[in-house]
């Protein structure tokens, strides 16, 4: 049986795509291996280029899966292979370069390096392309959580990002390929699908009459479907439609993840992005009436070229005034090829550091006073494991729908049913809480059994 290993670079949009690979290879017949352990015919790197440190790993992967069997098929896709071919090209035993397109492709050009070995570059430009390139994942290694990609593609262009030039412009999947693959994933035994894409929110942008709050009412109809999240949403995406379905439907999670990237009008501008913060404060607002209790979080770029320490501290107060559920921070970095690289007055990397610091140290303060809302108050989780502070000890954890992390005592058989969990501790990274009831009637039936 020939076998495949793969290692996958970057975000969950990539784990998605090698996940959609590891199906075109399976229905050839081949074995899955893990790749630091077993020497495997085909090594598949999936590559990120997000930041330069990005592009430095992703090479050092590719040698090391070289060096793991000299004689196996090595081939590169993802991020930086789209925007680095000739770079990846270069280094000797690459046999096979895919970028972010054409991986319907694979298994062909797999089979004629095996008929015979010479190095192949299939990237081609990404900006010509506007289909979305169908790619099917039926079944996740991590059994609660299904994650299912609606779009591909970013049209902003914001001065720090290299995306739409690995990614190319926004593209939607048909409404009706999402809706039978989200079927397929209930009968699969999924009660909870994360919509995700290279910028989620934009879904519909490029069809008619047709857009994201559209898509999910007809998911709100999935019989069997009980939680519905979208992994990230911008400010300027969340328009009356879309919080009428937040409001309406008992479905959609009470958790969005929404990015700032900085509190302060004039960095906003010099990153090219589409609100003030006047805006963004607006929608929150509006979202928090539609949802109370809704938790949002966020990403923010800290230090990015010009920020002075006014600038910061006025983003601080605006963060803390907004009382996000948790803060993503990260320190500006330079990616090569960008407008933001190049910019004057770049920030100085203790002063990154230190801003850095005071944002994270920010971001648990709030973390911990969202949570402390909900003691006492019950709400749905989704275990997905046994608890990893203490494995075995009869415990397990999971989300609840508004994104709290929450550790109770249950026993295995729970994990993948939605329970009524009342909470009885708030923590910054995970909450304590008692089971109350399951909603799901085999499970009833079986603690009926062990009751009697």
């Amino acid at each position: 049986m020939p076998s495949v290993a793969f290692y996958t670079l970057g975000c969950k949009v990539n784990f998605y795509d090698t996940e959609a690979i590891w199906q075109l290879f399976k229905n050839e017949g081949y074995e899955q291996v893990d790749f630091e352990t077993t020497t495997a015919d085909v090594y598949l790197i999936n590559t990120c280029t997000v930041t330069n440190t990005g592009d430095k790993k992703s090479r050092q992967i590719i040698r090391r899966a070289i060096r793991r069997n000299p004689d196996a098929i090595v081939a590169v896709t993802g991020c930086y292979a789209q925007t680095s071919p000739a770079e990846i090209m270069a280094i000797e035993g690459v046999d096979l370069v895919i970028g972010t397109q054409d991986r319907d492709k694979l298994m062909g050009y797999v089979a004629q390096l095996q008929a015979e070995r010479k190095p192949v570059n299939a990237v081609r430009n990404i900006m010509k392309t506007r289909e979305f390139e169908e790619l099917d994942v039926p079944d996740f290694a991590d059994r609660t959580r299904a994650f299912l990609k609606i779009q591909e593609g970013c049209n902003n262009f914001c001065t720090f990002c290299i995306i739409p030039w690995s990614r190319g412009l926004s593209r939607s999947r048909e409404a009706e390929s999402i809706m039978n693959q989200a079927r397929q994933l209930v009968a699969a035994g999924y009660k909870e699908i994360v919509l995700t894409g290279i910028h989620t929110g934009g879904y519909g942008d490029d069809m008619e009459n047709y857009k994201l709050s559209d898509l999910l009412w007809d998911l709100d109809k999935v019989e069997g479907l009980e939680r519905i999240r979208i992994s990230s949403i911008e400010a300027s995406q969340i328009d009356a439609d879309m919080i009428d379905v937040l409001n309406r439907s008992p479905k959609m999670c009470r958790h969005l993840h929404i990015p700032l990237q900085a509190g302060d009008d004039s960095v906003l501008k010099r990153m090219r992005r589409k609100y003030t913060t006047a805006e963004f404060a607006e929608k929150i607002r509006l979202l928090h009436e539609a949802m109370p209790g809704v938790a949002i979080t966020t990403d923010v770029i800290v230090g990015f070229p010009g920020e002075t320490e006014e600038m910061f501290e006025a983003g601080y107060k605006f963060m803390e005034e907004l009382g996000f559920a948790e803060m993503h921070v990260f320190p500006y970095s330079k990616r090569t090829g960008t407008p933001a690289a190049r910019m004057e007055e770049q920030v100085d990397e203790e002063v990154k550091n230190e801003r850095v610091h005071k944002l994270i140290d920010l971001s648990e303060k709030m973390q911990l006073a969202y949570a402390q809302q909900f003691i006492g108050e019950v709400v749905d989780v989704i275990p997905e494991r046994d608890y990893k502070g203490a494995p075995g000890s009869g415990f397990v954890m999971g989300y609840s729908g508004n994104y709290l992390q929450v550790v109770f005592e249950g026993s295995e058989a729970l994990i993948g049913q939605l329970c009524r969990v009342k909470i009885t501790e708030a923590g910054v990274n995970e909450c304590k809480g008692q089971l109350v009831r399951v909603l799901d009637e085999r499970t009833a039936a079986v603690r009926g059994s062990e009751a009697s």
